[in-house]
């Protein structure tokens, strides 16, 4: 029997789940509210681990597809004190495949491949327990029915109420996105602080981080603790506002390091939530989540690899099980579950250091993550 399968969300969560049950000639359907792939820009880069993401595209039949686009080199590490010391300049050495970078835009072209997603359709609510299956509500107030609905739509899932009524709470730290593009031919001294891979620099409450994508495009991160309305008095459209918003914020940091945030070109906020760290909900049949829609954490490098070894299993567990597709999700979440508080445990505590009153304990933080 083909189970009626479907999974909400075309990121990398959904798309893992999809391409494993599709490689076990599996037919499911992808439902995803963008028009198109290219509708919104990707984000930055992913760094997928050799256990977890990795293991997921192995999983997929793509692992050597991923390690051909993939940048080990991305790897590397520099953190730098607020003066603009030195303090830590890592580099893997030229076999380390442990936690290669690749861009968000090409690990979901990767994982598209043949799948077919259905493109600009955008799920308002489920509704589990019917005599037909799970109905779902579009936003175009069409319904369909299918066996199975895999809610692998974000932080905002609308799939989640459907199995809890937790919501994501705010961590009391936001960030504030940047980019620079060329930056080897543009601004080639920043170019040389970053690095091949990402630069750090920690202060109290505060950091500031500029990570290598493809192409000479750098993503800059400012993150710092403050109330969710901290920009009450500011216009986030307003790009020099902003930029003058956060040269106060780093003021007497050194002058490189300030640089990142002078030459930005666009500015986008991006605080952060959580879900709580050991969430679980009373299993609903036809109904699970992957992802962040259900572990939601700080992110620290897991989030995306959970989402996509999560993915893989529970298509693995639905293509090659006795066929119990119920019995198949029940025992899929609690694995997810165990797993995933472990990784929130780790991701809180990281997040408190790296943002912390103590600039030292980012240093710690680090030492205790990287390879010797």
């Amino acid at each position: 029997m083909r189970h009626r399968i479907a999974v909400v969300g075309g990121g990398p969560a959904g798309l893992t789940f999809a391409r494993v049950l599709h490689r076990h000639g599996h037919p499911v359907t992808v439902l995803e509210r963008d028009p198109a792939p290219d509708a919104r820009p990707p984000g930055g880069t992913l760094d997928l681990h050799a256990g977890l993401g990795q293991l997921a595209l192995d999983k997929s039949g793509l692992l050597a597809e991923f390690q051909a686009l993939s940048r080990p080199e991305g790897q590397a590490m520099r953190i730098l004190d607020t003066d603009g010391t030195v303090l830590r300049d890592w580099r893997p050495r030229p076999d380390d495949r442990a936690n290669p970078e690749i861009d968000r835009g090409q690990l979901r072209d990767l994982l598209l491949g043949p799948l077919d997603v259905q493109w600009g359709r955008g799920v308002t609510q489920v509704v589990p327990g019917g005599r037909d299956g799970v109905l779902v509500h579009f936003a175009d107030r069409r319904q369909e029915t299918f066996d199975l609905v895999v809610g692998a739509d974000g932080a905002w899932s609308r799939i989640r109420s459907a199995v809890s009524s937790v919501t994501p709470h705010y961590t009391g730290v936001t960030s504030v996105e940047t980019s620079l593009d060329d930056v080897d031919i543009r601004h080639p001294d920043l170019a040389r602080l970053i690095g091949d891979g990402s630069v750090a620099v920690y202060g109290m409450n505060r950091s500031l981080v500029a990570q290598r994508n493809s192409g000479g495009h750098v993503k800059v991160y400012a993150k710092f603790r403050a109330p969710l309305d901290w920009h009450r008095n500011l216009d986030l459209a307003d790009v020099e506002a902003v930029r003058s918003s956060l040269l106060a914020l780093f003021d007497g940091w050194a002058a490189p390091v300030l640089d990142l945030l002078r030459h930005g070109t666009a500015f986008v906020h991006r605080p952060f939530y959580v879900l709580p760290v050991s969430h679980t909900w009373t299993h609903v049949p036809g109904v699970t989540l992957l992802g962040d829609a259900a572990h939601l954490m700080p992110p620290l490098g897991a989030g995306a690899n959970l989402a996509m070894l999560e993915g893989a299993e529970l298509a693995e567990s639905i293509a090659t099980g006795p066929g119990d597709l119920d019995e198949a999700v029940r025992a899929f979440e609690e694995q997810m579950w165990a797993r995933a508080s472990r990784w929130a445990k780790i991701t809180t505590a990281g997040l408190e250091r790296l943002v912390s009153p103590d600039p030292a304990e980012a240093l710690v933080h680090f030492d205790q993550v990287q390879p010797s």
